[in-house]
């Protein structure tokens, strides 16, 4: 609010033709905590609730980071509890989680790899194996598809685990697809394709109908269509160039939908059933079949990126010795991981390759954790199987065929997942027969059906909310969340999650780049821990944990040689979020809901409030003013039943904004005066008290209710 002086003639007779802008605070506005203790929203050990998420870090830079005395600034920010992420999967590579195992075929140090079980030497680094048949020309990493990639001797194959030898399910129950994307439509009536070994005996050829891409958004905004030649009963192999339409039909999205395979043996031999299941393909062509029988290709066959987009329904993890390639990053050995610090000799929650692995692998790194006697919390199965583009029925056969092997050998494992990748709502995919469209509503629906809902102990995804528009983010964008993250926890529920199934959010952040220098990402921060744990959950943990030296952004800022060279706001946040709000005990905090009136003209809420009662005693506020330009003053009100409480006697203020932090960009760097730490003070509590939140900041008030 503004105080405006007209001009006026003052006491020396002189004339001011300006206007006297005075600030003046804004009336004080309330926020009220529903306290009643049968009202409880979540109950949370700060340590075992609020942690981080370590990922695949650069190669030679996990002995850096991962001992003092960067690891010792790391662990100062507060995050307790840690998630290890499995980033192979994402880059559509195989995981040896343990450089130590057995090929499938020894002689030749080839085909599919099982990992010692047997605790030796220690595990220090572990690498990736990108997959020689894959089929995806997109995702993380640099790999290519081999359905485009122009070479004849190279092919693309489906998963031998998604086949009848494995479910125990006729194969028809789970259909292999490979998908095309022209990139714009194109005026087409046939297709060629150079079938491999196993090689499909029924598909169909299918268009897209719809104007947006068939994953995502356009998930549910068209069909497909088979072409009316496209229908496929009897395949022989080879290559087969199919007229499809007796005229021209304009298409960017091909599907080929296989069915029957031919269940003959791929290129590396038939000792290995695996090499003899599913479906394979050496090279994709679209275009058209002239009455001459000339084919013209509107498919371009590149090794690299440049190739036209497929994309498949998954992808035979076999490989060779000789696919290895540490540059691509160390996915940090168990043994050090567990023994640098950086867990803090907490439960942690690791994961197991699933889409690019197999039942045995994964069982036996359950095993090996579990001889070592190193504390989980749980087991995640796979790695963003949504992300992968994967039909939740083959994700839900693949789940419980490496359940059963891991809790062959380790029973009293705890299993969950996808985790899903960030999304504001329910991933829906392409409808089944009776027309449903929930990923997770299908998957849990796959387990039911088959008596396994049990082995479903947790559910996990991922959060970055503003990944589409990290490069344009605008102050607002920060608004949304608390309601964003309420919306996306009730359409899970309402989709199917199992009532009692604890959920947790396994890696998030503002964006998917890292953080912003600004104030803006502490902020988002303090708003996303509170409301999600308000939401429920059993536990969020935050991404980016890991600095990269010489980078410009990121939790905490190093230079090349690994020295701090500041603390960014979310670091600033998180030692306000886990060292001031909440006690940095292993004990029970109890969450309670939180209102406030304080909201702009266009009825965004402007400041939010989180309420725990700590183990203490005393009861902690984290509000956050989301208003860019003005303080704001509130009154703290916690209700239960009729009777109003208020803070009383001394109360502990912590504050971190914009006059303990400012960016100042500079070119492509920039530089933070001040960087923090957050401001400290003492107010008295009473009735009617009033509390000042300074512009665009985390505040915490802190004591004891009457």
């Amino acid at each position: 609010m503004w105080l405006i002086v007209k001009p006026s003639i003052l006491r020396t007779g002189i004339i001011f033709g300006v206007l006297l802008i005075v600030p003046v605070p804004a009336p004080a506005q309330q926020v009220t905590v529903d306290a009643d203790p049968s009202h409880v929203a979540n109950t949370f050990s700060p340590f075992r609730a609020l942690g981080a998420a370590i990922d695949r870090l650069p190669t030679g830079t996990a002995d850096r980071l991962l001992t003092d005395p960067v690891l010792k600034e790391i662990l100062g920010a507060g995050w307790q509890t840690v998630t290890y992420r499995q980033n192979t999967e994402l880059m559509v590579e195989a995981w040896h989680w343990n450089p130590s195992g057995t090929w499938s075929n020894a002689a030749k140090q080839e085909g599919y790899f099982t990992g010692s079980a047997e605790p030796a030497e220690m595990i220090r680094h572990s690498w990736a194996y990108p997959l020689p048949h894959r089929g995806c020309s997109r995702g993380d990493g640099n790999g290519w598809s081999r359905l485009t990639d122009g070479d004849l001797k190279s092919y693309w194959k489906s998963n031998p685990y998604l086949t009848r030898d494995f479910t125990g399910e006729d194969d028809s129950l789970h259909p292999q697809w490979v998908m095309v994307d022209l990139g714009r439509k194109v005026d087409l009536n046939a297709i060629r394709i150079a079938w491999a070994d196993p090689y499909a005996r029924r598909y169909s050829v299918q268009f897209w109908t719809g104007e947006e891409e068939p994953f995502y958004d356009g998930t549910t905004k068209g069909a497909w269509q088979t072409f009316p030649l496209g229908r496929i009963s009897e395949g022989k192999g080879g290559t087969a160039t199919l007229k499809l339409v007796s005229w021209m039909i304009p298409v960017r999205y091909l599907r080929i939908w296989m069915t029957e395979s031919s269940n003959t043996c791929d290129t590396h031999g038939p000792d290995d059933k695996r090499n003899c299941v599913g479906y394979a393909i050496n090279e994709l062509y679209a275009g058209t079949l002239g009455a001459d029988g000339q084919f013209t290709d509107v498919v371009k066959h590149l090794p690299s990126r440049d190739q036209t987009v497929t994309w498949p329904s998954s992808v035979d993890p076999w490989h060779a010795a000789s696919d290895l390639n540490e540059s691509r990053g160390d996915q940090v050995g168990f043994d050090f991981f567990f023994n640098c610090g950086v867990t803090r000799g907490l439960p942690t929650m690791v994961p197991i390759a699933m889409l690019y692995s197999t039942p045995d692998d994964a069982a036996a790194e359950s095993a090996y954790l579990y001889k070592r006697g190193y504390p989980i919390s749980g087991i995640e199965m796979g790695e963003e199987a949504d992300g992968q583009h994967m039909l939740p029925e083959d994700y839900g056969t693949l789940y419980l065929q490496f359940a059963a092997a891991i809790h062959r050998l380790v029973p009293e494992a705890k299993l969950g997942g996808p985790p899903f990748e960030g999304t504001d709502g329910d991933v829906e995919v392409w409808p089944d027969a009776a027309g449903k469209v929930s990923w997770l509503g299908r998957f849990v629906d796959y387990l039911r059906a088959h008596g396994r809902l049990d082995d479903f102990t947790f559910f996990s995804f991922e959060h970055y909310p503003l990944m589409d528009r990290e490069h344009h983010l605008a102050w607002s964008d920060l608004y949304p969340e608390p309601e964003r993250v309420n919306h996306v926890v009730q359409v899970w529920k309402d989709n199917g999650l199992p009532p009692g199934v604890p959920f947790f959010m396994t890696e998030g952040n503002m964006t998917g780049g890292g953080e912003r220098p600004d104030m803006m990402g502490a902020l988002w921060l303090a708003d996303y821990v509170g409301s999600m744990m308000t939401a429920g959950a059993a536990g969020t943990f935050f991404f980016h944990y890991m600095p990269v030296a010489g980078h410009s952004r990121g939790f905490l800022l190093l230079d090349k040689d690994y020295h701090v060279k500041t603390y960014p706001p979310q670091y600033i946040a998180t030692q306000v979020i886990t060292k001031e709000w909440v006690e940095p005990v292993d004990e029970a905090h109890r969450l309670f809901r939180a209102a406030s009136d304080v909201k702009d003209d266009k009825g965004n809420v402007l400041v939010t409030a989180y309420a725990v009662e700590r183990p203490d005693g005393q009861w902690a506020l984290l509000l956050v003013n989301r208003d860019h330009d003005n303080p704001r003053t509130v009154k703290a009100i916690f209700r239960e039943g009729n009777s109003v409480r208020q803070f009383t006697g001394p109360v502990e203020r912590i504050s971190f904004g914009d006059a303990e932090y400012q960016w100042h960009p500079e070119g492509r760097g920039g530089h933070a005066k001040p960087d923090g730490p957050p401001s400290r003070s003492s107010v008295t509590g009473h009735p009617g008290a009033t509390y000042e939140l300074p512009k665009a900041s985390i505040t915490v008030l802190r004591g004891r209710i009457e």
